[in-house]
């Protein structure tokens, strides 16, 4: 089983990744839901950290500093830079704050200074609004935005024929790297007797919803 099964496997675990009858934020109905905000004790973050590492390594993506947007990036981009610094590569990092602070050090980015090229870390991409104001604080100052990685990929159509995924790396010409996808959701029912009830109905989703690939 390679690392992408292995995290849907954990993320069933722990209950971040549910199947029954959900409503997404677009008022479609779907067979399963994914919140990584249930990653929420010491142990789930520093393995899901690990799972990202694991997948920024082997992406082969090229980056100077990680940047975390507030606020579901602020923990995620801390735990990363451990991960990969445990793994041999010593990443500096940086988050924003919602509001810029008027006294002390200033400012919205808290954290190492914005340089070079820099990767973008969240949980998912839905309307992509969290990624277009990340993109705009890391060029306001004198970086390059280089990429985005996220936990899953839902491969799921937006208001268009494109994914949100598919729409981030057509407007900013920048890679999206997953740890999971939706195809790696549909091999791990596939393979799993215990989960098989759930295939049928992810399946019809995404033929409904989905993208023929993410790419």
């Amino acid at each position: 089983m390679d690392f992408r099964q292995d995290f849907i496997e954990f993320a069933v675990g722990k209950d971040v990744l549910r199947f029954g009858e959900f409503t997404t934020k677009a008022g479609r109905s779907s067979p399963y839901f994914f919140n990584a905000g249930l990653f929420n004790d010491g142990a789930a973050l520093q393995q899901l950290a690990e799972f990202y590492a694991t997948a920024i390594n082997v992406s082969g993506i090229r980056c100077d500093c990680l940047f975390g947007p507030a606020y579901k990036g602020i923990p995620l981009v801390a735990v990363i830079a451990v991960a990969l610094a445990r793994a041999g590569r010593n990443l500096p990092f940086s988050f924003n704050r919602k509001e810029a602070k008027d006294h002390g050090e200033g400012g919205s980015i808290v954290g190492a200074a914005l340089a070079g090229q820099v990767l973008i870390v969240d949980d998912v991409i839905s309307a992509g609004t969290s990624v277009r104001e990340s993109v705009d604080l890391i060029r306001a100052a004198g970086a390059t935005p280089c990429g985005v990685v996220i936990a899953l990929d839902r491969m799921e159509r937006g208001r268009g024929a494109l994914s949100a995924v598919q729409e981030v790396r057509r407007d900013y010409d920048i890679p999206v790297i997953a740890v999971a996808s939706l195809d790696d959701l549909l091999a791990f029912l596939h393979d799993r007797p215990d989960f098989a009830q759930y295939e049928t109905a992810v399946e019809r989703y995404r033929q409904e919803y989905g993208v023929a690939h993410s790419s």
